[in-house]
């Protein structure tokens, strides 16, 4: 069998824990930043771990992860 290509974009995107859950950053923080909260974009620098649905998607783009 040949190797399976990741998805580039997703590998840039998405990183694996240590207990084998896949991290992501918050969207909404690269501009327009004026008008959000200092709190708003506090909370926003912070990655957080894709929800349990969209998992099995991000396996299938990310196959050695």
């Amino acid at each position: 069998m040949p190797k399976v290509k990741s998805l580039r974009a997703a590998a840039k995107r998405f990183k694996k824990t240590a207990n084998g859950k896949i991290r992501r950053k918050k969207a909404y923080h690269s501009h327009i930043l004026t008008k959000k909260s200092p709190k708003r974009k506090r909370s926003l620098r912070k990655g957080t771990v894709i929800s349990r649905a969209d998992t099995p998607r991000v396996r299938k783009m990310l196959p050695y992860s």
